[in-house]
């Protein structure tokens, strides 16, 4: 038998799926701009500029067991979880990333034809992990502010509706929905994935609501306030039978023993990376206050760790390459709702003043 292009046996709803657009490496800018690479701001990817806590290095270097699997039932770790969220062990179950937990909660949930309502603008991740697990996306619009249309999110919801994902604070426009939205969701009985990414930085959380709503699973990531994207290690908050399911179907070893010691030395020292949290949210309304300033963008309030906002005069793709030519890397949307605009990461104070400082030299 002849060889054929196997490509033509690749599903066609992906053979046309734009992917998650991420980050730019400051490594491949090395040559191409006009600082060096040890230079870069990098305020794309919404990372903590004040890094992990001292004690994760020490940690990782004393450990010694590398060539040993981990627990793949998550048990120690499960628990320590329970002492930092006050939510029952029997809840919780982690992964390489929240974005593994969405994988697996697709998985568990969808099968071909299903519907997942989704509020865009959102996290982009949504709409291609959904796509990827067959199902069919439905948006529903925020208002001009970015705020969920709560009625109308209800109003989508078909027989065929599995699930309804709320980014909560918003990326990347970092607009919060209430509680009372979310309980109006949850009353609706459908599954309701709550996606906290940013809860340190918000500092509020439906997590307790778990033992009034069994429909409720929320997401948590250590990406950004403890400081560990590198390692990939995220949890969820679930009803204690779908714990139990995702537990059967998730990858065994599915967060490594790097991530593992790195959370047990975080959460040995949570008062030192909520000081950190602290810094940003602090740094963020003073951020907030100097772009207001710059008269040609229109910043919006964020309860994250970036502040999104609309380009009032010129192009944003042009000046997101004019930032980076200058060391700055910001990231750029230019899809529906998200037209002409920029988010940028609360860094150092330092940062901000760089920022500020170019920004107001190239509108001159």
């Amino acid at each position: 038998m002849a060889p054929k292009d196997i490509t033509r046996l690749i599903r066609p709803e992906l053979q046309s799926l734009g992917g998650y657009s991420a980050h730019t490496p400051p490594e491949t800018l090395a040559g191409k701009i006009d600082v060096p690479t040890e230079k870069i701001l990098k305020l794309d990817a919404n990372e903590n500029p004040y890094g992990c806590s001292p004690k994760v290095a020490q940690a990782l270097s004393d450990y010694k067991s590398w060539n040993i699997y981990p627990d793949a039932a998550q048990a120690r770790l499960r628990r320590q979880l329970q002492d930092y969220t006050g939510v029952d062990a029997s809840r919780i179950v982690a992964a390489c990333g929240s974005g593994e937990l969405l994988d697996d909660i697709l998985c568990l949930f969808i099968k071909p034809g299903d519907e997942v309502i989704n509020c865009i603008p959102t996290f982009d991740m949504y709409r291609t992990r959904t796509i990827i697990n067959g199902a069919r996306l439905v948006n529903v619009p925020r208002d001009d502010d970015y705020v969920v249309d709560i009625s109308a999110v209800r109003a989508a919801i078909t027989p065929k509706t599995k699930l309804i994902i709320l980014a909560n604070p918003n990326s990347p426009t970092g607009t919060a929905t209430p509680e009372k939205g979310v309980r109006a969701l949850l009353e609706t009985g459908l599954p309701v994935l709550v996606d906290e990414a940013y809860y340190e930085f918000y500092g509020s959380t439906v997590a307790p609501l778990a033992d009034r709503y069994p429909n409720l699973m929320v997401l948590r990531t250590f990406s950004k306030w403890a400081g560990l994207a590198g390692l990939r290690v995220g949890y969820g908050v679930f009803p204690p039978e779908i714990a139990s399911y995702l537990i059967k179907i998730k990858l065994p070893y599915n967060v490594n023993v790097a991530a593992l010691v790195a959370v047990q030395a975080s959460l040995d020292d949570v008062d030192y990376l909520m000081g950190n949290v602290k810094a940003i949210v602090a740094e963020r309304a003073r951020m907030f206050q100097e772009l207001g300033k710059v008269r040609w963008l229109k910043p919006f309030p964020s309860r994250a760790n970036f502040i999104f906002c609309n380009v009032l005069r010129g192009n944003a793709g042009e000046l997101k390459q004019k930032l980076q030519q200058k060391g700055i890397l910001v990231r750029y949307f230019d899809q529906p709702r998200l037209q002409n605009s920029l988010r940028i990461s609360v860094g150092k104070p330092e940062h901000t003043d760089i920022l500020i400082k170019i920004l107001q030299e190239l509108g001159e």
